[in-house]
């Protein structure tokens, strides 16, 4: 992996390593860690006693220098994100079944270890009573990196880094047709799902005038490196070799190189490709940790990786990897869905990710609203689970539920708080947003 890149072609055959068959799915979810007396984000001094109170025989804590950043078990992994948000990064599964008895246990056991040290938490997209000025990022090269360079680029990069926490599918592909055919399809949907789990209406004890905080949060990130990747996309005309040329054209942030954390400002990989930097020439490490660092609404490594949703408490966390695998996995109901926006463009969508945040399911598309089109999701995709002939439709439920009222998860929370003078943490408790 350290050996200098000889020809692009190795580039793209990450892609192609990645064509498989099955048709698991992966998901990497994130939660909060707040106090349990004030909800105040909780700090990575005591979040990393969590780790450290998780090991046994099975699982490992991983140390960057000589601090706990996270942990390697049989079924995957967690990793502390910048401001300490817990994530835990499942191995794909065929069965949603199977998740779901992970989930619980996971949640159950961390809720039950959290508590020794009087912490819980919260199955939101956004903190919501600590800002990133209090939030101190935690020691690992990467964010100090990230750190140093995103502000150049954006607002609220810190928002993103240091307060949010979310959802993300990984999905199989075929080969590359089927890939950017997924590829196509997810990226479509992804504002619209996105703002279907919104659930970070509340930041600083105060209504923030968006239904997901998070969402605006990342069009405020890096445009360079975020949102919709590709118009050719959206014409079913894009390649493996393509998406290469698009993070050609991206800045690095840094390259890694033993001990040595390298800024590279904002020189492309195309720039690094060509001449290199200080010395050093492009090895496929540089390249795994650049596509690492490009966050695009759905991303592509050696599957689909769909990233754009708010964290959810336990009743909705499944309903995220199940609507995927309903749409995604059924050649019917992919048809379905793209049949629905054959007649609009990549600016119909790029819109929407600056509207849906804001508006929620009222967002105007075209002749309706969202919530005409997030009624017909759910209706293809519980369809679809049943003619896999799986029961796990039921996991699909409580989304289909809010969606037939006309509500998402963050229009419950602004519904109760809306009249309130302020909001207190003890309005927060009375909402129930913590995971256990």
């Amino acid at each position: 992996m350290n050996e200098v890149i000889v020809n692009q072609q190795e580039l793209t055959n990450v892609f192609y390593s990645g064509c498989k068959e099955q048709t698991f799915v992966g998901l990497e979810y994130e939660k909060l860690p707040v106090y349990q007396k004030d909800y105040i984000a909780a700090k990575y001094e005591d979040v990393e006693k969590i780790i450290l109170a998780l090991e046994n025989d099975d699982r490992t804590v991983v140390f960057e220098d000589t601090n706990p950043i996270g942990m390697e078990f049989e079924q995957g992994h967690i990793s502390l994100e910048p401001g300490a948000q817990f994530e835990v990064s499942l191995n794909p599964v065929k069965s949603i079944h199977e998740m779901k008895l992970f989930l619980d246990k996971y949640n159950a056991e961390t809720a039950a270890i959290a508590e020794k040290f009087g912490i819980c938490w919260l199955g939101t997209g956004i903190q919501p009573v600590s800002t990133y000025e209090k939030i101190k990022i935690i020691p690992k090269k990467r964010y100090a990196q990230m750190t140093e360079y995103l502000p150049r680029k954006a607002r609220l990069p810190f928002v993103m880094m240091r307060e949010t926490a979310g959802i993300q599918v990984g999905i199989d592909y075929r080969d590359e047709e089927d890939a950017m055919n997924k590829l196509a399809t997810a990226l479509r949907l992804s504002p619209i799902v996105s703002t279907m789990f919104a659930n970070s209406p509340v930041r600083n004890l105060r209504l923030s005038g968006s239904k997901s905080f998070r969402a605006y949060s990342w069009l405020n990130t890096d445009e360079a490196r975020c949102g919709l990747i590709s118009e050719k996309i959206f014409h079913n005309d894009f390649s493996f070799d393509d998406y290469k040329k698009v993070l050609f054209d991206v800045p690095m942030i840094f390259i890694q190189k033993g001990s040595k954390t390298i800024s590279t400002g904002d020189m492309t990989f195309g720039e690094y490709y060509k001449k290199g930097y200080e010395g050093y020439f492009p090895t496929m490490d540089d390249w795994n940790t650049h596509l690492s660092l490009f966050f695009p609404d759905v991303r592509l490594k050696t599957y689909l990786e769909i990233r754009n949703h708010d964290s959810q408490k336990s009743e909705l966390i499944t309903a995220v990897p199940a609507f995927w695998k309903a749409i995604l996995y059924n050649k019917d109901a992919q048809c379905a869905v793209d049949d629905m926006f054959k007649r609009t463009e990549y600016k119909d969508f790029e819109e929407l990710r600056y509207l849906t945040p804001e508006y929620g399911l009222e967002t105007p598309f075209k002749r309706y609203k969202l919530l005409d089109i997030a009624k017909e999701l759910i209706n293809i995709a519980m369809q679809s689970l049943e003619m896999m002939k799986t029961d796990e439709a039921q996991y699909l439920e409580p989304l289909a539920c809010y969606v037939k009222n006309g509500k998402t998860p963050a229009d419950i929370v602004i519904s109760k708080l809306k009249e309130l003078d302020e909001i207190t943490v003890e309005d927060l408790k009375k909402l129930n947003l913590t995971v256990k």
